[in-house]
């Protein structure tokens, strides 16, 4: 079987310089790969190289045979979500319309939801066990609650493939392994790739 997004010829770093080159990785649909290494290794680079967040030194990512750097925005959206260990606050929004915020490659100029968005949005909260905070304001919720909605977020998307940089920083290890679960149990029943860094060799093997 073909992966699903693979790497050829590909050298990542800022500025010019590369950090990291002849990056050779690849995933299938309904895989988890998992990079692992310390802090400074250059995981987030590669990550964000991959979701088209930076623009590589040289070689290029392919996602289902089609390189990431021609398709539209919008297409990308659709395949592509990327979560980032960056705080993210935004204000006056409750849970619910922070995760509603996945479904933008999808809606009008308005970002008007229909009925199948709503339905898609209760959906994701429920894959990631947080029915309970969809009227919570996001800026009052814990860290762990917090990634649970950003994963939500992503899932909302519908990709294809969902890119995760370090998303166990800032939990406890109950909610670590919570989250992992999840992505397991997302992987193997929506046929989703996923591709994450962490630190945790012990998580990893998870």
């Amino acid at each position: 079987m073909k992966p699903f997004l693979h790497t050829e010829g590909l050298a990542v770093g800022y500025n010019g310089r590369p950090l990291l080159e002849e990056v050779c990785l690849s995933v299938r649909r309904g895989e988890i790969l998992t990079l692992i290494g310390p802090n400074g290794a250059g995981k987030s680079t590669i990550l964000k190289t991959i979701a088209r967040q930076l623009t590589p030194i040289r070689g290029t990512v392919y996602l289902d045979g089609d390189s990431v750097w021609g398709m539209q925005e919008g297409e990308l959206a659709k395949r592509l979500a990327l979560v980032t260990t960056g705080r993210v606050d935004p204000e006056l929004m409750t849970c619910e319309q922070v995760v509603a915020m996945g479904r933008y490659p999808y809606t009008n100029h308005f970002g008007a939801l229909t009925p199948e968005d709503r339905a898609v949005v209760k959906e994701s909260l429920c894959l990631v066990r947080a029915e309970e905070l969809a009227e919570r304001p996001f800026t009052d919720i814990s860290d762990g609650q917090r990634q649970r909605i950003m994963l939500a977020r992503a899932i909302c998307q519908q990709p294809e493939i969902i890119v995760l940089d370090e998303p166990t920083s800032y939990l406890d290890i109950r909610h670590k392994i919570e989250l992992l679960d999840i992505l397991r149990k997302m992987a193997a029943e929506k046929n989703v790739a996923v591709v994450m860094s962490l630190h945790e060799i012990d998580l990893a093997a998870k």
